[in-house]
């Protein structure tokens, strides 16, 4: 896994990619440059003070923005349809995607099928989109997803799975990740898409896919996420923690394209679609027990995820992993964030069905540097639960 791959690996990014705070100035400058006249703003009900700052600001400059907040949940494929129905009423030039993950991932989806022939049933996958022709720009809220940057949409599809759409059409045309979005953002939900973030950065070093150029962003991710996430909870206003989380976040959305995630967010799928727990708070909740099953295989990598995460070297490899694995029972707790998936209401009923559905994410769990069987995958629920 150290030594260089021979494989090529295609990275692709938004055209434009600013990050910073303050940068959501720059957003409505550009789009004013852009001489563009009317946007669809794609939102949720709770930003709706800071949805209000920004319509204002473009009409201001002459954009005026038609809103859609009625993302306030993950995203299900009637969602999608509801606000496909409505956008095909509108006239927009450009989609704005403004909220967390869901609305971000919705947002992309808006811009590539409200002129196309496809349906959302249809393009499930990857590489089943055939286009977009709408511009599309991202700005993150919560610093988690780093849908902003991906090639990826995840939406519950009419069984209550989660599924995933992938395609280099997704990738927005901009994107403007400002840290200052992120100030009001509850504990919680800092506490959980905080380490949605920190899962995809390990997930993307620890796999059968990984590559030199993703290392870089999931290793300083991996430092930045969880050196700062407790004070990011525990002090929503301290902008350095901020700071450190969104660009976390953003190194690990870059990873989802040319790497992907593994084994954690393929079993943190069914808990998602079956028994609605946020998805950051599923993979937070797995992580741990995902790492003390895997690392085995791979102790060198599990060891440098370890000292990323701030872990002292142990006297050998595997021990250094275990002392990572340790690191993040610490580091939820200190987050408030549940260690057991008891502790979320599931069901111990519920296991083999849930092991089921895990078994059926084949595009994730292929990447795991160790094979997971149905019954691993009962037996790690098991001693998650």
């Amino acid at each position: 896994m150290n030594s260089l791959p021979a494989r090529p690996l295609k990275m692709q990014f938004p055209r434009t990619l600013v990050w910073g705070p303050n940068c959501t100035e720059q957003f409505i400058e550009d789009l004013r440059g852009q001489n563009l006249r009317r946007v669809l703003l794609v939102t949720a009900r709770p930003l709706q003070p800071l949805t209000a700052s920004i319509t204002a600001a473009l009409q201001d400059r002459g954009i005026s923005a038609a809103v859609d907040d009625t993302i306030n949940q993950e995203p299900t494929i009637e969602m999608l349809e509801s606000s496909l129905e409505r956008s095909r009423t509108m006239d927009f030039e450009a989609v704005i995607g403004l909220g967390g993950g869901s609305v971000l991932d919705t947002a992309k989806l808006i811009a590539a099928l409200a002129r196309s022939r496809q349906k959302p049933d249809e393009v499930f996958g990857i590489g089943k989109l055939t286009g977009r022709t709408i511009r599309l720009v991202c700005l993150p809220t919560t610093s988690g997803t780093g849908s902003e940057v991906s090639p990826n949409a995840i939406l519950v599809d009419r069984d209550k799975k989660k599924k995933g759409v992938i395609s280099e059409f997704l990738v927005p045309d901009a994107a403007y990740v400002d840290p200052l979005l992120t100030r009001t953002v509850p504990p919680p939900v800092t506490a959980a898409t905080g380490m949605d973030a920190l899962v995809h950065c390990i997930e993307a070093y620890a796999n059968r896919g990984a590559h030199p150029m993703t290392d870089l962003y999931a290793l300083e991710g991996i430092r930045l996420i969880a050196g700062n996430l407790k004070t990011a909870v525990e002090n929503g206003q301290d902008l350095q923690a901020r700071s450190a989380l969104s660009l976390g976040s953003l190194y690990g959305g870059l990873c989802l394209g040319p790497v992907n995630t593994a084994a954690v967010h393929a079993l943190a799928y069914p808990l998602g679609g079956e028994f609605h727990i946020s998805h950051g708070l599923s993979n937070a909740v797995l992580l741990p027990y995902v790492m003390d099953f895997t690392l085995s295989a791979a102790p060198a990598r599990y060891a440098q995820i370890a000292e990323a995460l701030g872990v002292r070297p142990a006297a050998t490899e595997e021990e250094t992993a275990r002392r990572g694995a340790e690191a993040i029972r610490q580091l939820c707790a200190g987050c408030r964030i549940p260690l057991r998936l008891s502790e979320l209401g599931l069901p111990k009923t519920a296991l083999e069905k849930m092991a089921e559905s895990a078994m059926t994410v084949t595009r994730l769990l292929k990447n795991n540097l160790r094979e997971v069987t149905y019954e691993d995958a009962v037996s790690i629920y098991r001693k998650a639960w």
